[in-house]
Order: structure tokens, then C-alpha cells, then sequence
């Protein structure tokens, strides 16, 4: 009884309050355990890293350490975002009648390699528009190949014709979702409202919610959403808690972008992305092949260029990590090769990729940067002590990270405390996997081939 009422006490404020709370204390261990904030200043006052390395050796040393601050505006972007705004919201309330909403098309992309996954999903979602009482939407799935989607009313299957080409030569998703834009395919009208799904994503009331209250608000023609990775059967544990990264990420970064500015300065991701109709219609996905690795990433910095604005969408969807350690690299080795291709891309202006591009060098850098973590202890350079205190807290913010999308994506009711807390622990412990993953995949995507699209296994 004493653990139902400490629940119910512990609604979405006070979990916000608390979250903060450990993040500083986080924040605080971490400076003082690594010498962000040092008591003994005079500790390294007689070592002079030019004399006692050589310039080349100290050149390289201070370039390592220079080469990190790459991140910080990432990592300035997700700990405002993940501070300022409630990051334990409760259930969404809507604000309309659904049937003052206008028109939405749920489109599901896929490569049609998994039909049953596909037929799975399609009706979990179906049924789960109509639970939450929307009304006027039908679910549209557009495939490679033929799926078999039982005739209805609300479903609609799109196959792409095998001879379909693009007048700029994009392909893959990129290719399908043009398809979808063409007058002889598309029957939606300007003022409809696309929702796009990935073949394994999963709808929840709250995402349906969100979603009504993001169209009927009508501000913004882009919004994108929560997506967690630990929800019913966990598939592989390693993955699901390395992407528990990625849940903070977009509680933090993405958020505060599209909430705060309206902008999509670090990009979006393909999923749980809403659109309007004639705005997808005038950015297109008709990108050619530089628009076609990470086709997501360039269609909002597209937009972004065309003066269209975005804004966080409220409630999460639900998704599976990577089943596979192989899986999980060659989707980072993707995402690495895409982003860069847009970043180099003449097609967008300097001025509206500056944060992308420096987010995205951070990470082409992470190999470099990455070895700072052993020769900070073997060659010690003297810095000032902004510089210590900043690499210390860039460490801190990524770390608490991992505890926090744990926190958001795991349910103490449903796992138990201890469990819980072998969650945070298995968190933080692949850290060193994920800093590998990530090393492994940066490495690959630079000298791989490029604009090569892999789809990782989605269906057990």
C-alpha cells in the first residue's frame, strides 16, 4: 500500500524535479572525480606539455582535446532541453473532437521483406486509431512488393512499380515515398496530414492524442515525436539499453528545437514524422542520391531552407532496437554516411546546416576523440580550467543520458525496483559497447561504400 501511494505521489512534476536532481549530482560527481573542478590547483603548475612532449606530440594532445568541445552544442541542446521542459509529462489530453480533424493518412514504408510483421502491425495500429476515437484516417502501406493486406475500408496497400524512376535518380525509401507524391498515386489533398511510420513502429493513444492536438493547433506544417525502445518483449538487451541514448536524445535535443526555436537544426529521424500535404508535397523527396541514404535527415533540412517550421509532437511511439550487434552497426554505419552526404550537399545552405554538420563531425571524429579517455591519463596537458570544467560536464551530460532513457523507457511498476536499477546499471555498462559500435561504424562508413541502404531485420 505504502508503494501504490508513493506512486501516486510521484507524479509527472515531482519525477521532473528529481530527474534534475540527479543530473546535477551527476553533473557535480563527474567534474569532481575527473578534475572538471579541482581543488589542487597547483597540481600540474610545473608540467609544460610543449617541453615535456614536443610540439608534435603536445600539438596532438591539445588538438584531441580540442576536437571534443565538437559536441558540446549538442550536449548544450540536450541538457536545456531535458531541464526546462517537463521531461515526465503526463497522459496527453485532447484538446478537440477528432472529428474536427481533418483528414490522416498513417503511411507505412517498407521494402516488403516482412509481409507478416507488416499485416501484424497494420491491424495493432487500425485497431488502436479506432480505440482512441479518430475518426477520419485511413492506414496506407507502400511497398516493394505485394504485401496482402486484408481488404478494408481504412487500408490501403501502394506496390511501386518495379520500372518507377524518380526525375533525379533518388531511390530506396526515398524513391517509395516520392512514388506516394505523384498525381497518379496520391489522393490526398492539400490539406490532409501524413503520418509516417516505419513497418515495426507502433502507435500508442497518447501518440494519437498528440498527434490531434498538433493538427488541430495548425501552427506548424512538421512535427515529429517520442520514440522508446524497451516496450513489451525485449529482443536483444544490449541494443534496446544502448539506445536508451537515443530516448534522451530526443527528450533533450530534439525537443527543445522544434518546441523552443521551430527548427530542425540537428535534423529529424524518419519515424513518427507528421507532414502536411502540400508542404511534403513542395519540399518532395525527390533528392537524388544524396537525398536518399538518410533521406529523413535531408527532407527537414530541405524544409528547414524553405522556411517551413516544426514543432515536438506529444506522446511516444514504440519501436524495436536492432535484434543484432550486426544490425545495430550497419544501421549507424547508414545513418553516419547519410548525414554526411547531406552536410556536403550543395543543395543545402551553409547557414541552415552549420549544427548539423558540426554534430555530425563530432561523430565522424569519434575515434580521435575517443582516445582522449586514455592519453588524458597517460600525457596530461595543462588547460584552463573552463576547458577541464566543459570536456568534464560534455562526459557527464552523455553519460546521464543512458540513466535517463532508461528511466523514460523501462516502467518501475512493471520491472520492480531491483530490476530497474540492473537496467540502469546494464545502461551504463554498455557504454564501452556502444563507444565500440559507434568507432566501428564511423570507421566503416568513411572508408565503406557509400549510398548503400541496408534494412536491418525488424520480425522475429
Amino acid at each position: 500500500m505504502l508503494t501504490q501511494d508513493f506512486r501516486i505521489m510521484l507524479n509527472g512534476i515531482s519525477k521532473h524535479i528529481l530527474h534534475c536532481f540527479l543530473l546535477f549530482i551527476v553533473i557535480l560527481t563527474f567534474e569532481l572525480i575527473s578534475g572538471g573542478v579541482c581543488w589542487d590547483s597547483d597540481k600540474y603548475v610545473d608540467l609544460d606539455p610543449w617541453v615535456q612532449y614536443g610540439f608534435i606530440g603536445a600539438f596532438t594532445l591539445y588538438l584531441l582535446r580540442t576536437l571534443t568541445f565538437l559536441s558540446l552544442p549538442q550536449v548544450l541542446f540536450n541538457f536545456v532541453g531535458l531541464t526546462i521542459y517537463n521531461a515526465f509529462p503526463d497522459k496527453v489530453i485532447l484538446k478537440g473532437s477528432p472529428l474536427l480533424a481533418p483528414f490522416i493518412c498513417i503511411r507505412v514504408v517498407t521494402r516488403g521483406d516482412y509481409p507478416l510483421l507488416v499485416q501484424k502491425n497494420v491491424k495493432r495500429n487500425l485497431n488502436k486509431c479506432i480505440e482512441s476515437g479518430l475518426e477520419n484516417f485511413q492506414i496506407e502501406v507502400v511497398s516493394d512488393k505485394p504485401i496482402g493486406l486484408c481488404p478494408h475500408r481504412r487500408i490501403r496497400e501502394v506496390v511501386v512499380p518495379p520500372n518507377y524512376r524518380t526525375s533525379s535518380g533518388a531511390l530506396f525509401k526515398a524513391r517509395a515515398l516520392q512514388y506516394c507524391l505523384e498525381n497518379s498515386v496520391n489522393e490526398l489533398v492539400d490539406n490532409d496530414w501524413i503520418v509516417h511510420l516505419d513497418e515495426e513502429t507502433l502507435l500508442t493513444e497518447n501518440s494519437i492524442f498528440g498527434i490531434l492536438n498538433f493538427i488541430l493547433d495548425g501552427k506548424h506544417q512538421f512535427g515529429q515525436g517520442l520514440i522508446t525502445y524497451a516496450n513489451e518483449d525485449v529482443v536483444n538487451w544490449i541494443t534496446t539499453l544502448a539506445d536508451s541514448f537515443r530516448v534522451a536524445d530526443d527528450m533533450g535535443k530534439l525537443r527543445l528545437q522544434f518546441t523552443m526555436f521551430n527548427k530542425p537544426y540537428f535534423s529529424m529521424k524518419g519515424s513518427y514524422v507528421v507532414t502536411q500535404m502540400v508542404a511534403e508535397r513542395n519540399v518532395s523527396f525527390n533528392n537524388g542520391l544524396d537525398g536518399s541514404v538518410a533521406e529523413d535527415c535531408f527532407f527537414a533540412m530541405k524544409a528547414f531552407t524553405q522556411g517551413y517550421t516544426f514543432n515536438f509532437v506529444e506522446g511516444e511511439m514504440w519501436e524495436k532496437s536492432p535484434f543484432t550487434l550486426w544490425d545495430f552497426v550497419q544501421q549507424r554505419k547508414r545513418w553516419l554516411q547519410g548525414i554526411l552526404l547531406v552536410v556536403h550537399s550543395k543543395a543545402i545552405p551553409f547557414s541552415k546546416k552549420v549544427l548539423l554538420g558540426i554534430s555530425c563531425y563530432s561523430w565522424v571524429t569519434l575515434p580521435l576523440t575517443t582516445s582522449n579517455v586514455i592519453l588524458a591519463g597517460i600525457y596530461p596537458i595543462t588547460c584552463p580550467a573552463i576547458v577541464n570544467f566543459l570536456c568534464a560536464f560534455i562526459a557527464a551530460v552523455n553519460i546521464y543520458m543512458y540513466i535517463f532513457g532508461v528511466v523514460k523507457s523501462f516502467s518501475l511498476h512493471r520491472f520492480g525496483i531491483i530490476r530497474f536499477v540492473l537496467c540502469i546499471c546494464g545502461a551504463l555498462s554498455t557504454i564501452p559497447f556502444n563507444l565500440v559500435i559507434e568507432n566501428i561504424a564511423v570507421i566503416w562508413g568513411l572508408f565503406g561504400k557509400k549510398h548503400k541502404f541496408y534494412v536491418v531485420n525488424k520480425q522475429l
